[in-house]
């Protein structure tokens, strides 16, 4: 917390121990998803260290309000331990980003795991895997110059022994705690498929290369034993991450792979009181989370995505009222939606029958009704869920990703998301974005053929300026400028005239030595009275 003294930098084990409090179950930095009071609702289910959402590090250090609105907001003393994660690619800019969070959070950690299109053009998260040497400068510097730990949040090679290799890289540089995701880069969306945890349990518990140089190393020295088990990769605690559905998959990798605790993403989406062993009714978390918000804002596509996640079953039965959490655009409207969702459920399930439909109006002014028990589905035993689902669609539980094959199946029989925005087009076609864009811009047109036509520049085949006397794009232009001392007022470059305005101005300094004639470029020539004019 800010303003208070803090303790000395701890390392290793002694930071998650001490620090982290020995944090077991861990909630994972998702964008837009993570925030604020996402996070103290998994708090309150059992949730011991939370991450903050994944920020642009570039982002952070240039603009105030970017560091207003993901960290700088009211101090929570319940939100700690905290660890704020950056995307970066530059040392300098991710220590300089660290250093003005460090005093907001616990650790600071760098995002190697993002496998989307987005960190491929920015050219960050899992597409920095194979630049070791940079990625060694930035986690070196961190830890030189930050005053609190900084750890590493990665994916794995498909070979294991790179992967081993991979962590202890990321070690040497001065990273305190590693989060291995058991999926490579290439692994996401459909194709996520399973994750492996051979090669976390490898990178906690085994490395045999150690374990042979430890018998050379005791063939040459009398006083040096091997220990009586494998050296281990890494000598910092490790954090697993991928397939973890509910809490008996939580103690299984934490037995199978040796890790010091397990993250969770997709599965405290759908069910944030996952690291508590329970599947409590939908509802009771929406509610809580919707109460949170009242205490702690945040941007309503944030409430309304968590909304989606955790009715997601249930919106597949009640198609309608998908369509009308999507359209809200108030957060009593979404809680009016989960109002709604929450009746039907009941009505559904014989527990409350409601002798007509309530409209949205009627929803907020209506009494919530008594708390029910902890597991719907052992309400109707004997009843088999529909769909092939563990429990009924209103029960919190984890979402099966289906994939490539399963997919198209699957939505064969079904409106996709894309079709629903269709539908929810005009007769013109247009998808949901573009009817926005036509609102904020009633002249837009997305006509091709009334796209304005752009000449192109002869040389580099950019737009070409209108009035350029060489018919160049600005770019071009003023390197030709240059090199000919034109002007061309089309683009605003005066190259001629300012030479000729300096070369008139010292004229009449007679105390000035007169320039040596000769080309630009050229020793005493346009260069030397005009280097101003080449910004």
């Amino acid at each position: 917390m800010r303003g208070v003294e803090r303790m000395p930098k701890l390392q290793g084990f002694e930071f998650w121990s001490r620090t982290l409090g020995g944090a077991r179950h861990v909630v994972a930095p998702m964008v837009d998803q993570s925030e604020l009071a996402w996070r103290l609702l998994s708090r309150r289910h059992g949730a011991q260290l939370c991450y903050t959402p994944m920020l642009h590090a570039q982002v952070f250090v240039r603009d105030a309000n970017y560091r207003k609105e993901n960290l700088y907001c009211e101090v929570c003393p319940e939100d700690r331990p905290l660890i704020v994660q950056f995307c970066a690619n530059d040392p300098e800019v991710f220590v300089q980003a660290g250093l003005l969070a460090q005093d907001y959070c616990d650790a600071i950690d760098l995002n190697l795991g993002c496998p989307q299109m987005i960190a491929k053009r920015g050219h960050y998260g899992a597409f920095l895997q194979e630049e070791w040497d940079l990625l060694q400068r930035m986690v070196l510097l961190a830890h030189e110059r930050l005053s609190v730990p900084v750890t590493c949040k990665i994916r794995v090679f498909p070979e294991i022994d790179k992967t081993v290799r991979y962590a202890r890289m990321l070690e040497q540089a001065g990273c305190q705690l590693l989060t291995v995701h058991g999926r490579t880069k290439e692994q996401k969306g459909p194709m996520a498929g399973t994750a492996s945890w051979e090669h976390i349990k490898a990178v906690r518990q085994v490395d045999a290369v150690g374990w042979v140089q430890s018998l050379v190393l005791w063939a040459s020295w009398k006083g040096h034993k091997p220990s009586s088990t494998p050296w281990k990769a890494v000598g910092i605690p490790v954090f697993a991450n991928g397939n973890i559905r509910c809490l008996q998959d939580v103690e299984r990798c934490i037995q199978d792979t040796g890790v010091q605790g397990v993250m969770s993403a997709e599965g405290n989406l759908h069910n944030p009181a996952l690291f508590e062993g329970r599947s409590p009714a939908v509802w009771e978390l929406a509610e809580e989370y919707l109460d949170i918000v009242q205490q702690h804002p945040c941007p309503l596509s944030y409430v309304r995505a968590h909304l989606f996640k955790l009715w997601h079953h249930t919106l597949q039965v009640h198609q309608q009222l998908r369509e009308e959490l999507a359209r809200v655009k108030t957060l009593e409207g979404v809680a009016a939606v989960s109002q709604a969702l929450k009746l039907r459920c009941q009505a559904g399930a014989g527990l409350w029958e409601p002798s007509r439909l309530c409209s949205g109006q009627q929803l907020r002014s209506l009494t919530r009704l008594g708390p029910l028990q902890e597991d719907m589905s052992r309400q109707q035993e004997g009843v088999r869920p529909p769909d092939n689902l563990p429990a009924f669609h209103w029960i919190c539980q984890p979402y099966i990703r289906p994939g490539p094959r399963e997919g198209s199946k699957e939505n064969s029989g079904g409106r996709s998301k894309r079709a629903l925005e269709e539908e929810e087009g005009s007769l013109d076609g247009l998808s949901k974005n573009k009817l926005k864009k036509q609102l904020r811009n009633p002249h837009k047109t997305f006509d091709p053929s009334l796209k304005p036509k752009y000449a192109k520049c002869d040389q580099c085949g950019n737009p070409k300026g209108n009035r350029c006397v060489f018919n160049l794009c600005r770019g071009c232009c003023k390197k030709r400028a240059f090199k000919e001392t034109a002007d061309c007022p089309g683009h605003g470059l005066l190259f001629k005239t300012k030479l000729e305005k300096s070369l008139a101005w010292k004229e009449t300094q007679p105390g000035l030595q007169e320039p040596q004639q000769g080309r630009p470029g050229t020793p005493g020539g346009f260069s030397e009275v005009m280097g101003s004019a080449l910004a």
